[in-house]
């Protein structure tokens, strides 16, 4: 499978509980802070509800 980079772009100060919770889920929690993790079905889910916050790259292996 894929990987993919995740950097977070934007704040989480006054955005829903959901989407605080998936931030800290995906490792994320800071702005400029960067994961990389597997394109699983999951992850893609979680990358979906937080897209406006978060910058992803598909990483070729």
């Amino acid at each position: 499978m894929a990987k993919l980079e995740i950097k977070q772009i934007k704040s989480t100060i006054k955005k829903p509980r959901n989407q605080k919770e998936t931030i800290k889920s995906l490792g994320l929690g800071k702005i400029n802070r960067v994961v990389i993790k597997e394109a699983n079905p999951q992850i893609l889910g979680m990358v979906r509800t937080v897209a406006h916050l978060i910058e992803v790259k598909e990483i070729a292996e």
